[in-house]
């Protein structure tokens, strides 16, 4: 069986420009292409389609997954495709892949199969360049701090109170936590630092929020990056750093479009992690895909405890965006997971556990229903190993619970072998009329009572545990008038809880918060749980082993 970068390797691409003008109208001197497979859309062709109607918006997302993940990109580009089989005018949009998973556990992340989306290779590693961009706006602004009080320090920042990390886009637990300006005067004042990996950076949020360059720059420049001794905050802005970083950042705004294999359009834009950040790709490529297609599918990452309530909560809020339906992907594997599998003992993945990991998918129908008010449709993402028996199991359940339940088999046959699943979703759609998306709690609520919703309405948690320095930052931010701002929780993303041993659909349990971190330019506030990291670490055997390049330059290895 072909792997899927040899399904990628394999197909023949269309030039991106004509086809992009072919697909939907789009004039070549609105592009910039880089290469003959990618572009750029001009932020002027943005703004031109502003007075276009909406269509129809589509959320992807997924039960609790297995460390692997369970296919929701795969499933995101496989539904895509299958509307536009069917007869419907569909663009895909996407995150952009962080090369940390890349070389980590879970490799590629363009989708799978015969679901991909291409230039796959490009796409995975260096694409272009948005996430550089970051990275290097991220860091100009860490090193312009350490500037200013090399220089005197007229703002007063007190080096103890610097929340600003710099960040690089790979896993690398050797830098969570170190210390700068070692070597005496001329390298600057020690004090403690650290890294996060780059999809974690506020500047990744920001560039995934804003809705126009001086949207951009504005909220660069509200980035506050420390505190001055008594507790004033200092901001990008002051550091006069604002109008550098959105110049590294001109391009990256721009949205990228790239093609399926079988070349429909893609968006692939941004890439905030769900576990850490708000895992949605950009607002500028969303509302822009709105504009030139009836169907508009995307995804949110990992569970939809995590990815869909920030879109819906985060995104949606800040951008007024209206979905329609949403998609949840469901794998044997990963109810087996939640009903106690053990991958190390052959036996324990029996059809018992999977009648016990469906509570997990019944949590997560119940809260897209209920909570997020949206309807919503089952797709299996069908594995070799999945037997008969045990979709039926699926399927009885999904009955059981009123809602649509399709067995889709993209990997395998791309767009036609999800066509029944773009029949119900372009049914769901049509059947209700937009509308603002359900939100958890009202902007007026407390950080507190904010993360307190989340807790007890998604995540079942009886009791949230503020830790002491937690609680401080609470008290400080909602006096100094962040208040208002949503909250993006930061926990595991294979348990309902902060705990990633409670599998299934935990309840009763305890959320711990351990710290918040204010991302103001972003609009919200951070609140990390339990044992989350926001710079991961490389497994014993990392992807980055199987990667090679052979003869004749063909990257091999890669997923």
């Amino acid at each position: 069986m072909p792997t899927d970068i040899e399904i990628a390797q394999a197909a023949t691409l269309q030039k991106i420009l004509p086809l992009a003008h072919q697909k939907l109208g789009l004039p070549e001197d609105a592009l910039s292409p880089i290469g003959h497979y990618k572009a750029k859309l001009s932020l002027a062709q943005v703004e031109a389609l502003q007075g276009e109607k909406n269509g129809h918006l589509v959320l992807v997302t997924a039960i609790s997954p297995t460390p692997p993940g369970e296919g929701k990109t795969t499933t995101t580009v496989g539904l895509g495709d299958a509307l536009n089989h069917i007869g419907k005018k569909a663009i895909i949009c996407l995150r952009e892949p962080s090369l940390g998973p890349c070389f980590g556990m879970k490799g590629g992340a363009a989708g799978g199969g015969h679901a991909q989306v291409v230039p796959m290779e490009d796409i995975n590693l260096h694409f272009t360049g948005d996430f550089h961009a970051i990275a290097l706006a991220n860091n100009l602004l860490a090193a312009l701090i350490d500037n200013h009080i090399h220089h005197g320090n007229a703002l007063g920042l007190d080096v103890r109170r610097i929340t600003w990390r710099r960040v690089v886009d790979m896993n690398d637990r050797a830098l969570r936590d170190i210390t700068v300006g070692l070597g005496g005067p001329a390298n600057g004042y020690p004090r403690q630092d650290g890294f996060d990996i780059v999809v974690a950076s506020e500047v990744m949020a920001i560039l995934c929020l804003a809705t126009s360059m001086a949207d951009l720059q504005r909220r660069l420049g509200n980035i506050v990056v420390g505190f001055t001794a008594t507790k004033q905050p200092v901001t990008a802005r002051e550091l006069k750093a604002d109008g550098a970083m959105t110049a590294l950042l001109k391009d990256a705004l721009a949205p990228n479009l790239v093609q399926t294999l079988e070349g429909n359009l893609a968006f692939v834009h941004g890439g905030p992690f769900a576990n850490i950040a708000h895992g949605c790709n950009s607002v500028i490529a969303t509302q822009t895909a709105l504009k030139l297609a009836d169907y508009v599918v995307t995804e949110a990452g990992f569970g939809a405890d995590l990815g869909a309530e920030k879109f819906i909560d985060i995104k949606c809020r800040k951008a007024g965006l209206k979905p329609a339906c949403a998609v949840l992907v469901a794998t044997v594997r990963a109810l087996k997971f939640h009903g106690g599998a053990d991958a190390k003992k052959p036996g324990s993945d029996g059809i018992q556990s999977l009648h016990e990991g469906l509570a997990n998918l019944r949590r997560h129908v119940e809260n897209i229903q209920q909570h997020y008010a949206l309807p919503v449709v089952v797709s299996i993402n069908r594995f070799d190993s999945d037997t008969a028996e045990e979709i039926a199991v699926i399927r009885q359940a999904c009955e059981a619970l009123g809602v649509a339940c399709v067995l889709a088999t993209h990997w395998a046959e791309g767009g036609a072998g999800a066509a029944e699943l773009a029949r119900q979703v372009a049914a769901l759609c049509e059947a209700s009329a937009a509308k603002p998306a359900a939100q958890l709690y009202p902007d007026e609520a407390s950080l507190a009572d904010k993360i307190r919703a989340v807790a007890s309405k998604i995540y079942r948690a009886v009791d949230v545990q503020f830790e002491a320095k937690a609680q401080t930052q609470l008290q400080d931010w909602q006096a100094a008038g962040w208040g208002h701002l949503p909250v993006c929780i930061a926990k595991t993303p294979y348990s309902f809880s902060s705990d990633p041993s409670l599998r299934g659909a935990a309840s009763g349990h305890v959320l711990k918060v351990r710290e918040l971190r204010l991302a103001a330019g972003a609009e919200f506030v951070v609140a990390i749980c339990g044992e989350i990291m926001t710079m991961p670490g490389l497994p014993k055997q990392p992807a980055a082993e199987r990667i090679a390049v052979d003869a004749q330059g063909r990257i091999t290895g890669l997923f």
